[in-house]
């Protein structure tokens, strides 16, 4: 039966694991295309500290969903599932297969599942009420609201990310309802997808020294450049956008909080705990394909081959 559905390939993972190159070479054999499932590559001039996939690394495979919004505009999952559903629509049209591919698991998780996340109400007084109470107060405030009304969401969102504890709040005052037991209850769906659902990791000590490596190859690339010329055109450290990693530790050191190599340490750290927080994540999603990288001796060729082995099973790849 899940033959009669539309294919679709999801390869993700924790930041800095490797899921760029291999996406590539996997869309290279199999006639695939690739949607970004990143929430900060979507943005045009966030090259570097989004880690953003480029031309040369593309070797000539489609990506969508890079470069598609302005730092100042807002982007958000509901955006991204009508986007992402477009693009899957679109290369399935032209006899090509959709991979999925970045380390946003919301995001993911909304595509696949088809969550909804219709709004309930039209009174925007609550919503201003908190947004002031966060801005003269602090974040955490809000988050100690959640905390009490829905711990489960708590858990899950991160109190530097307001617009979603927000969001949570405003779902409990207008339904009464806890949106972690709503989205539980999407979760449930069945995909509209014969999908696999990759998740690419790598043993801890391994995939930190990759992260260490990446941000010292980030900061000799021009990171802090790359941040001062995005504040001098206007962006704030209140977008979305500039809430990412590495742009709010840069912001931190032009603003004077600390020297440029705490801030360094401190985007090490803090993305170290991101890809924690990553694994975390997939590990409760159901469906999911693991591919340790110490289990193929670190041997991309070995890896490619289960996958498309894995493909063939599912009936995604014809035998």
């Amino acid at each position: 039966m899940n033959q009669n559905k539309p294919p679709l390939i999801v390869l993700t993972g924790p930041t800095a694991v490797g899921k760029t190159h291999l996406s590539v070479e996997l869309a290279k054999r199999i006639g695939g295309e690739i949607i970004s499932a990143d929430s900060m590559q979507v943005y045009r001039g966030m090259d570097i500290g989004s880690a953003k996939v480029t031309p040369e690394e593309m070797q000539g495979v489609p990506h969508h969903l890079i470069d598609e919004f302005e730092p100042w505009e807002e982007f958000h999952v509901v955006k991204f599932q009508q986007y992402a559903a477009r693009y899957i629509q679109e290369i399935q049209a032209r006899g090509c297969i959709p991979i999925l591919v970045g380390g946003t698991g919301f995001y993911i998780q909304a595509v696949l599942y088809g969550i909804d996340f219709t709004e309930h109400g039209s009174d925007s007084s609550y919503r201003e009420a908190l947004e002031t109470l966060a801005k003269e107060q602090d974040p955490l405030v809000l988050h100690d609201m959640l905390r009490e009304v829905d711990p489960e969401s708590a858990d899950a969102i991160h109190a530097n990310n307001v617009k979603r504890v927000i969001r949570a709040l405003e779902f409990y005052h207008e339904t009464g309802a806890k949106i972690s037991a709503h989205n539980a209850k999407e979760r449930e769906k069945e995909s509209p997808y014969n999908f696999a659902y990759f998740v690419l990791n790598d043993d801890r000590a391994a995939l930190y020294d990759r992260i260490d490596r990446r941000v010292d190859k980030m900061m000799e690339a021009g990171l802090l450049d790359e941040v001062r010329r995005l504040r001098d055109e206007g962006c704030t450290r209140d977008m979305v956008s500039m809430q990412g990693l590495g742009y709010k530790e840069m912001l931190d050191y032009l603003d004077g909080k600390y020297p440029l190599d705490e801030a360094v340490r401190v985007l090490k750290r803090d993305t170290r705990h991101f890809a924690k927080r990553q694994l975390t994540w997939f590990r409760r999603e159901r469906d999911v394909i693991w591919l340790d990288k110490s289990d193929f001796d670190h041997d991309e060729e070995r890896i490619l081959e289960q996958m498309q082995a894995l493909l063939r099973n599912k009936g995604i790849l014809s035998a």
